[in-house]
């Protein structure tokens, strides 16, 4: 009879020796592997390697739930955590499926560093989320830092229903608050914020045609973006000096329109910042900077 452990290492197996590509909540073929044994087995996926459940036998259900899901993964090139309807960000859990895209930001790391060195956050009170997506980065901020309040705006209908799944499964309702619709439009008119985060679609239509087939199983319009990927940006930095408190940052990941936005902008100083896990393309620049 299989453990968790055996499950583990021929899932591996199977995933390395198939052509996939990982870049949605794992980077590699074992932690994949283990993501998907860990969550079909409710077991925790930083479990110790001496705990008794990795050696303990699985039952017929449990064993046949994963194999249905490699299969699906190697056949169809989904990304896992669509099959699963997971996905870990900053150390939170949360829902997700095709109507979302799979997060993965660098902006994690921010937020379980406490936005240090750039700015004092238990000093701050309002946070704004532009295109939040499943609500992960709005989210993972209340849950992470208590005292704060966090409006997120998202344009999808589809999105905005994960999104909303994602804050009562979090039960902040009382911290975050869901818009629906473009940008800065649904939000109080003269509302200011501390700090504006913002993840927008920033993938060229140049740049879609190399994505490997695991990118496309997400939806376009949370990748593409006219103007060499920068077309949302621009909105966004139009519009966040009039929507920041004075000493308030504006955050804004571009990923691979890093240099379009740098050409695009040669007066602004931006800060790019870099990551000790891996990312790259996160911007971040204060309100007096800004034009």
């Amino acid at each position: 009879m299989n453990t968790a452990i055996s499950l583990i290492e021929s899932s591996f197996k199977a995933l390395d020796q198939s052509d996939l590509y990982y870049g949605h909540g794992t980077d590699n073929a074992w932690d994949e592997a283990c993501f998907l044994v860990c969550h079909l087995l409710d077991l925790p996926l930083d479990i110790d390697q001496s705990d008794p459940r990795l050696t303990s036998p699985v039952t017929d259900g449990q064993e046949k739930a994963i194999d249905a899901a490699l299969k699906k993964r190697i056949a169809e090139r989904l990304p896992m955590s669509y099959i699963l309807n997971a996905c870990y960000f900053a150390e939170c859990y949360f829902y997700v499926d095709q109507r979302v895209i799979v997060p993965r930001s660098p902006f994690a790391e921010m937020i379980l560093n406490g936005f240090s060195p750039w700015l004092d956050i238990e000093k701050c009170t309002d946070v704004l989320d532009l295109c939040t997506g499943s609500g992960c980065i709005a989210i993972a901020c209340a849950k992470h830092f208590p005292h704060l309040k966090v409006d997120a705006v998202e344009l999808s209908d589809d999105a905005y229903a994960v999104a909303q799944k994602n804050v009562h499964l979090h039960q902040v309702k009382d911290q975050v608050c869901i818009y629906q619709g473009d940008l800065y439009q649904p939000l109080e008119k003269d509302k200011q914020y501390d700090v504006i985060i913002s993840n927008p679609p920033y993938v060229s239509d140049a740049f879609m045609q190399d994505l490997p087939k695991e990118y496309l199983h997400e939806p376009d319009m949370a990748l593409r973006a006219k103007d060499d990927g920068l077309a949302i940006a621009h909105q966004i930095i139009a519009h966040a000096k009039a929507r920041l408190k004075d000493g308030g940052v504006l955050f804004l990941e571009v990923g691979v329109a890093q240099e379009a936005l740098s050409k695009a902008y040669p007066d602004l100083p931006f800060v790019w910042l870099e990551f000790a896990h891996g990312g790259e393309g996160i911007c971040m620049i204060y309100k007096e900077d800004l034009n």
